[in-house]
């Protein structure tokens, strides 16, 4: 079905008619607004009420140019409707009172032009039609706020995310970011400096990962910032020793691949960071929580050194077959955690325990001394951790 457009049934000299009315229709639409539109009736004074006058003028003055069949303008004009919505979202206001506003004037213009247009001797349904224009026309207004107010909106949420991703980096800079700019870029993006905080690093996709950190932030909310860095979402979460922070944490990382680092005074920031970069390394499912997993974190600080120890205080083990290999490592592992203890482990590896006492004879044979040396056990033990004992997998 087409829908006629309302102007065309609207004669061009019905505008010779309405034009004198507009000047007393644009005071009484500005009195209007100013009394039935609550956030409006102590703004209409100054930049604010020129604005709303300018827009009503120009509104009023578009709508007749349309019946005379004249080009619409799509620049200045409708830029006039743009900037309104723009200034509502800077008021701190939504649109609804700027839109109470279009219909406020909708609503006097169409009893002024009725009465003009009666007057003036136009067909009745002329004067429908002028009627059916103005509130088509009140919704191409609306739209043009509206797309001001949302310009805003993104454009306000690009700056907040520029300014929470410039503190970010700065927390996390190695070697740390002088006080003072640290201080300077928590202002700017409207965050409290903590006594403490801790890092929460989150493996994404890498299409997602800004939008990623700040669901994260959402989530975790309590004045955390986050952002993207170095391809993972990181989070810098405010008093980590709070309760109930954990299980936020917890809440807020399901799903992802995570890390928490330790809590430190906010100029530490950065070493949070960098370890729970490390923690999320690891591997692990879940969020892991840095401070639980120290040794195997010291390991892999340095890989190729962690390799060095596991050859060298492993080398008995290299010469024998696989097999044998990865049982007298998973042997000499269990052993080193319960010295003595055949029964424990014997129960762990789920063998006899004649079969451990056989093994650490073996052992005994391998590494002599360094069975019963603290400081050699201790490396040893380390070893393990690094190496899995020289093989591949053990076994037993």
């Amino acid at each position: 079905m087409t829908i006629e457009d309302p102007f065309e049934a609207i004669p061009a000299g019905a505008a010779d008619v309405l034009r004198p009315v507009l000047g007393a229709l644009a005071d009484e639409i500005i009195a209007t607004i100013a009394r039935e539109v609550p956030d409006y009736e102590r703004a209409m004074e100054g930049l604010f009420g020129h604005m709303v006058r300018l827009g009503v003028e120009v509104a009023l003055g578009r709508f007749v140019d349309d019946i005379e069949g004249r080009p619409r303008a799509e620049g200045p004009e409708q830029q006039t409707y743009v900037n309104l919505g723009r200034g509502e979202f800077h008021a701190g206001r939504s649109l609804d009172a700027l839109l109470a506003a279009y219909r406020v004037g909708a609503r006097l213009a169409w009893r002024r032009f009725v009465e003009a247009g009666v007057a003036g001797g136009l067909e009745p349904r002329a004067i429908y039609s002028i009627g059916e224009g103005i509130f088509e026309y009140i919704d191409v207004l609306s739209a043009d706020s509206a797309e001001g107010y949302a310009l805003e909106q993104r454009a306000e949420a690009g700056e907040r995310r520029r300014r929470r991703r410039r503190l970010v980096a700065l927390l996390a800079a190695d070697p740390p970011a002088p006080e003072e700019e640290i201080r300077a870029a928590a202002a700017d993006a409207g965050w409290k400096l903590p006594r403490e905080c801790a890092a929460l690093v989150a493996a994404v996709g890498p299409d997602d990962v800004a939008d990623a950190a700040e669901r994260l932030a959402r989530a975790l909310g309590g004045g955390v910032v986050a952002a993207a860095l170095d391809g993972v979402a990181c989070a810098i979460v405010p008093d980590p020793g709070a309760p109930g922070a954990r299980r936020r944490v917890e809440a807020a990382a399901d799903g992802l691949r995570a890390a928490l680092g330790p809590a430190v005074p906010w100029l530490a920031a950065g070493r949070s960071v960098r370890r729970a970069q490390s923690a999320l390394r690891l591997g692990h499912a879940g969020v892991v929580v840095a401070d639980e997993h120290l040794p195997e974190l010291l390991l892999r600080g340095d890989p190729e050194l962690a390799a060095d120890l596991a050859r060298h205080r492993l080398a008995p083990l290299r010469g024998l077959p696989a097999g044998t290999a990865g049982r007298l490592a998973a042997t000499l592992r269990a052993w080193l955690d319960r010295p003595g203890q055949v029964q424990a482990v014997a129960a762990e590896l789920d063998v006899h325990p004649q079969t451990v006492r056989y093994r650490v004879r073996q052992l005994r044979e391998l590494f002599g001394t360094a069975l019963e040396d603290p400081d050699q056990r201790f490396e040893l033990a380390l070893a393990l951790r690094a190496g899995d004992g020289g093989t591949a997998q053990p076994e037993v």
